[in-house]
């Protein structure tokens, strides 16, 4: 898990690094200053979120898919060959891929109407000024709730584990690029592929078009299949954010202690 862990962050430091550059080149929002206001709490964000927390939180994942996967073997609940067994390397990565973005899809819909997952995910919706270290400003639960409930799906499709490592980071280099401030579109890929200009509208404070809207993390599909999907595309959303969200403290480590000591009955629906 070391070695995993060190390599991500490779990745990590390479993507950002990138999409700092280029939102420098070709930036959507020509007003939005590169050290915007949180820009460094985002940092903050990314370093725990992407590295400490999630290469402490990956090994505990993995030990708990292991154990999982022998008590349902045990139970007789788990075939006793998954489906990409023998599958190739490059078509269990494809699957991986295509699945694990579809089940994120499904999650980040819970965070949103669930009241309770909502009032954590309120801090991912705090941005207001949206470049690509936006993408890492969520709270530390929302890796529980995602890891906890991708992984054991993931345990019937069998195959090589090893290769959801390119899968993590392919999706964290989407992640920030939809979240980047780049004046940059991806033409008819927009109807499968997420995108800046389509995400933005995710951020959206209002409830134009729908309160809720644009839930894909990689894949824009499955918005576009199951109705959920609103992008105008001639213009972006008058202001981010949600409604209320002037409660919110300030500092990084108030964010990250504020959802636990909210009343969860009374949060509401996310947008």
């Amino acid at each position: 898990m070391r070695l995993v862990g060190v390599n991500y962050l490779h990745w990590l430091i390479g993507a950002s690094a990138f999409f700092m550059l280029a939102e420098r080149v070709r930036p959507a929002r020509r007003d939005q200053a590169a050290l915007r206001p949180g820009f460094a709490k985002d940092v903050l964000y990314l370093l725990f979120n992407g590295h400490f927390y999630a290469l402490w939180f990956g090994a505990w994942i993995g030990w708990f898919a292991d154990q999982t996967r022998d008590g349902l073997s045990e139970m007789g609940w788990l075939p006793s060959a998954g489906l990409l067994d023998d599958a190739p390397y490059v078509v269990a990565m494809l699957a991986y891929l295509v699945i694990s973005d579809l089940l994120q899809w499904c999650v980040h819909v819970l965070l949103h109407r669930v009241p309770l997952l909502w009032q954590f995910h309120k801090i991912h919706h705090s941005v207001i000024d949206m470049d690509w270290a936006g993408n890492f400003r969520f709270h530390w639960m929302e890796l529980v709730v995602y890891r906890s409930l991708l992984y054991v799906p993931l345990l019937f499709l069998g195959g090589r584990f090893e290769a959801l490592f390119p899968v993590w980071v392919f999706a964290t280099f989407w992640g920030h690029f939809n979240h980047s401030n780049l004046n940059v579109g991806i033409g008819p890929l927009g109807w499968v592929l997420n995108s800046p200009r389509m995400h933005l509208w995710h951020h959206d404070a209002s409830d134009e078009g729908r309160l809720s809207k644009n839930y894909g993390i990689v894949f824009s599909l499955w918005d576009f299949l199951f109705g959920t999907a609103y992008w105008p595309r001639e213009r972006g959303p008058a202001r981010l954010g949600f409604p209320g969200m002037e409660e919110l403290p300030g500092k990084l480590w108030l964010e990250l202690v504020w959802p636990l000591s909210r009343d969860k009955s009374a949060g509401g629906r996310g947008l």
